[in-house]
C-alpha cells in the first residue's frame, strides 16, 4: 500500500493528474472509497480532465452511471454504487469492465461481486478541513508505479 498525504484539493487533483499519467492507454478499474465528501469525485474530475475528457464531469450518483470519451477516444466511465445496496439484479456492469476503457467506481462495496480481478483501490480519508489521506492498493497482478509526490 502507498499512502499520500494531501493538505489541499490542489495537491489531491495533482495526485490524480500523475495517475491519469500512468493510466493513458491502458485499461484499468479504479475503485474510489471515503465517505460522503471525501473527494471521490473531485479525484475522479481531476482524472478525466488529465484524461482529455473536455465535458463537465459531475457525481453520477442518480443516474448511476456516466460515460466520457478521452483524448484517445476510448471511454472513461463513472460509476456511482451509492444507490445500488441490496440490488441483485444484473445491471452489466461486468461487459464495462471487459472494455478497453478506464473505469471509476465510487461506493464499490455495493457492486462487489461485479467487480474485476484486477483493480487499483483508492481510499480517501478525511484528515481535517482539507488534509486527506489517499490509500493506493493494487488487487491482483496489476502493479502501480510510485506516482511522484
Amino acid at each position: 500500500m502507498k499512502e499520500y498525504i494531501v493538505d489541499s484539493v490542489t495537491q489531491t487533483q495533482n495526485i490524480a493528474m500523475q495517475l491519469a499519467h500512468y493510466m493513458e492507454g491502458k485499461k484499468a478499474c479504479i475503485l474510489l472509497k471515503g465517505d460522503l465528501g471525501a473527494g471521490k469525485t473531485t479525484f475522479t474530475k481531476a482524472l478525466g480532465e488529465a484524461l482529455g475528457v473536455s465535458k463537465v464531469i459531475n457525481s453520477p450518483t442518480f443516474t448511476i452511471l456516466k460515460s466520457y470519451k478521452m483524448r484517445d477516444q476510448r471511454i472513461l466511465y463513472h460509476i456511482d454504487a451509492y444507490r445500488l445496496e441490496g440490488m441483485s439484479q444484473d445491471l452489466g456492469f461486468d461487459e464495462i469492465f471487459d472494455e478497453d476503457a478506464i473505469s471509476v467506481v465510487e461506493w464499490p462495496h455495493f457492486i462487489q461481486e461485479c467487480l474485476p480481478n484486477s483493480f487499483l483501490s483508492i481510499t480517501i480519508k478525511v484528515i481535517d478541513g482539507d488534509k486527506r489521506s489517499l490509500q493506493f492498493e493494487m488487487n491482483n497482478k496489476s502493479t502501480v508505479n510510485d506516482l511522484k509526490e
